[in-house]
């Protein structure tokens, strides 16, 4: 059975984390900048062992988790929101020796909140709430004003560079949110969409599960009318053996009985699993000929048209009964549409294969094509709903995928899309 990747919350925070380190890549430089911008540039005596100093250490934080996620890769969300707890921490100890509340830059205590609330649980993102707003509201009694500023040559006062400093803060908070947070904001909404994947598997899986029992029962439960009818039809040839028309239908019978317990043997032994008994590898094109033909045994009034394309020898493919009997549904449904018109189309390549089955019956509704794979869905008088169910089930095993379109000119077209690679193909000149 193909297996799909698992997505786990861990995962995807390692991978937000990852972003994380990334980010304070860039603002650990923009920090050394605006440093060195206003102690150089601006003339402005600020602290700056201290603030060094946790610059340094916020570096060294950083280069700590980047090899920590190199080792191991998922995380939890609690752990990833101490990494922001930490930031928030060290912005708040840059800001003490920069003026406190009243550095333009105190508004970056937004940006860890804005990232706990796009990705965390709803305690985490609480927590990192009450912490910003702690730090925020010390920075308000304790801390090392900024130097007084005059006006300088450019005529510059000391509220014009506070509005420039908002600016820029409001400028790199922006910035920081639509290219980071966003993205970790879709890493999320893409977990939840594989988690949504797996759960709508594991619920079909579930309905094959019981479809097998049922079959396997139902299979026991029809062997003993089947043996009993296949003795009647042997001595009703005995009886008759000097009546040519009625040995022929006993013939017949007794034909049309064999095919039955053939059916059912196969359903007792595979019960939708993939299984390789009885097929093999064989040629695309014979496998598909092959399959034709046996599909006319079972509806020999239908008129049908074979064409197959693709490059020769063609690669092969393992002749499996479920998925054998997966395309003997579509056909089927193809030939329900239109028993006198029906069309397959088979085109391969080294990595896939394609297969349209046509018709010219009445289409399928819009509905209908949305909801393919939806069991006991149908619009036939007497349906039970699971023919194209159990083949959307095999095919989607496989890897491979089957939709529906309406032809030009009326009917409806199938197509059946598998890569060879699942479908245990092998190259004739390997």
């Amino acid at each position: 059975m193909l297996k799909r990747p698992t997505i786990t919350n861990g995962a995807t925070e390692a991978l937000n984390l990852k972003r994380l380190v990334l980010l304070r890549n860039a603002a650990i430089f923009f920090e050394l900048l605006l440093l060195a911008l206003a102690t150089l540039g601006l003339e402005m005596h600020l602290p700056l062992l201290p603030m060094l100093g946790i610059i340094l250490f916020h570096g060294l934080v950083n280069g700590a988790t980047w090899l920590r996620l190199k080792r191991r890769r998922a995380i939890s969300s609690a752990q990833f929101g101490l990494q922001l707890a930490l930031d928030t921490l060290v912005l708040t100890g840059l800001l003490y020796y920069a003026g406190g509340y009243t550095n333009p830059f105190v508004s970056l205590f937004l940006l860890p909140l804005v990232i706990a609330a796009s990705i965390l649980p709803q305690r985490h993102t609480w927590f990192m709430a009450a912490l910003t707003v702690g730090c925020y509201t010390l920075l308000m009694f304790y801390y090392i004003p900024l130097p007084h500023m005059h006006m300088n040559g450019s005529g510059e006062s000391d509220f014009d560079l506070h509005v420039l400093g908002m600016w820029f803060s409001f400028l790199w908070s922006a910035g920081l949110i639509v290219f980071f947070v966003v993205r970790m904001a879709n890493s999320l909404r893409e977990r939840d969409r594989a988690l949504a994947e797996i759960r709508e598997k594991a619920l079909r899986d579930e309905h094959l599960v019981e479809l097998g029992t049922l079959a396997t029962g139902a299979a026991h439960e029809l062997s003993t009318p089947l043996a009993t009818l296949a003795v009647l039809t042997g001595e009703l040839g005995h009886e008759h053996d000097d009546d040519p028309e009625l040995q022929e239908l006993a013939r017949t019978m007794r034909q049309q009985v064999d095919r039955c317990k053939e059916i059912l043997s196969n359903i007792s032994a595979s019960t939708g699993q993939r299984r390789a008994e009885g097929g093999g590898r064989v040629a695309i094109d014979h496998y598909l000929r092959q399959l034709v033909e046996q599909w006319r045994e079972l509806r020999p009034q239908a008129r049908v048209q074979l064409t197959l394309k693709g490059p020769t020898p063609a690669p092969d493919i393992l002749a499996d009964k479920t998925l054998s009997q997966a395309i003997i549904n579509i056909l089927n449904n193809a030939a329900d549409a239109s028993i006198d018109h029906v069309e397959i189309e088979g085109h391969w390549d080294q990595s896939s294969l394609t297969l349209d089955i046509r018709d010219r019956g009445e289409g399928m509704a819009d509905l209908i094509k949305r909801a393919v794979g939806t069991p006991f869905l149908t619009t036939k008088a007497g349906g039970h709903g699971l023919g194209l169910y159990l083949a959307k089930s095999v095919i989607d095993r496989y890897a491979g995928a089957l939709a529906f379109s309406d032809r030009p000119g009326g009917g409806c077209q199938a197509r059946i899309t598998l890569p060879l690679t699942q479908a245990g193909a092998t190259d004739h000149e390997q």
